[in-house]
């Protein structure tokens, strides 16, 4: 059996990699509004949902033009990249100002309860609008970064199986990377990064000290938003199609992965994705041997989810996260 799951593993990092930036991108999100707001954004998932079809659709369009063959793939992904990113990110903002702001000071299960409806209204307009303009809420972007890579780890190491990946594999990888690096870099070594460490420390202190919270607020959420769509772009482009519940499922994971690595804690989010990632591809991969076939790879969920339930009873501050003290 051990042999076995040695034989698979090269194949089990590359797509826990892939999966795993996704969701340590998307955890960013999470972990920012609820480290200023205490707020759980659950329509965050249906921003990255959201970000996959603009994404999408600019890809389609500049090459339903023509322009497909003039301009280079990679500087198409960035013009997709750029603009899903703007358009995401003031869709976040809008959110938090029509959505969230209003209730802020109303009991947290009335927030909790207007991100639910949020992402529902995310999910049936960006279904009706595919359907009008395509005729099918299922999209199948361009063929961007396809061809196929073999990896020759055998002729190295006998005990493993070669592994293979897409050139959008490196892409997924050296965008998401980017975009956490660039993060913590913002929110540790700028001056916005640190009004906004300092909201999330201390709202009302920070108000004192001439912090416009309100523009810090909006700003957290442009920037989550804005990852969360761009991050949707590099999905499409690694996955290939796309439908408007993808955020549904992919945003309870990215926000299993943020607990895991510590809810409020950036670079805990960052290692959460990535772990969350490798487990969930290791179980897909090897639950059916290691249950006798008891359970297959459909089960990999199940895995994903008990392993947090292991992380929470243990460490219910996260694997990076600090136990807060509370004075009374």
């Amino acid at each position: 059996m051990f042999q076995e799951m040695l034989q698979t593993l090269p194949q089990v990092i590359i797509d826990g990699l892939t999966l795993g930036s996704v969701y340590a991108v998307v955890a960013l999100g999470y972990t920012m509004v609820y480290g200023i707001l205490q707020l759980i954004n659950f329509a965050h998932g249906e921003i990255f949902m959201t970000g996959a079809y603009i994404g999408t659709a600019v890809l389609l369009i500049i090459l339903g033009m023509g322009f497909g063959s003039s301009i280079p793939s990679l500087l198409l992904l960035i013009i997709a990249l750029v603009i899903t990113a703007l358009c995401t990110g003031l869709l976040g903002m809008g959110i938090e100002r029509v959505a969230y702001r209003p209730v802020r000071r109303a009991p947290r299960l009335v927030a909790l309860i207007t991100a639910v409806g949020v992402s529902f209204i995310l999910q049936d307009v960006v279904r009706i609008v595919a359907e009008i303009l395509t005729g099918n809420y299922i999209v199948t972007g361009p063929s961007l970064f396809s061809k196929q890579i073999t990896i020759p780890v055998s002729s190295f190491l006998s005990v493993f199986n070669d592994a293979s990946l897409k050139v959008s594999f490196f892409i997924v990888l050296i965008c998401a990377i980017g975009m956490m690096i660039s993060l913590d870099f913002f929110v540790n070594k700028t001056k916005w990064g640190t009004a906004i460490r300092a909201v999330s420390m201390d709202r009302e202190t920070a108000a004192l000290m001439s912090i416009n919270v309100n523009k810090v607020i909006a700003i957290t959420f442009f920037i989550g938003s804005s990852l969360g769509g761009a991050t949707g772009v590099l999905f499409a482009i690694q996955y290939g199609t796309i439908d408007p519940y993808i955020g549904f499922i992919l945003g309870i994971k990215a926000f299993i992965a943020a607990v895991m690595g510590g809810i409020g804690n950036i670079r805990g989010a960052m290692f959460g994705g990535f772990l969350l990632g490798l487990i969930e591809m290791f179980a897909s991969a090897n639950l059916s041997l290691l249950t006798g076939g008891i359970f297959g790879a459909e089960y990999k969920d199940v895995f994903a989810f008990a392993i947090l339930i292991l992380v929470l009873l243990f460490k219910p501050e996260g694997l990076l996260g600090k136990a807060a003290t509370e004075k009374v």
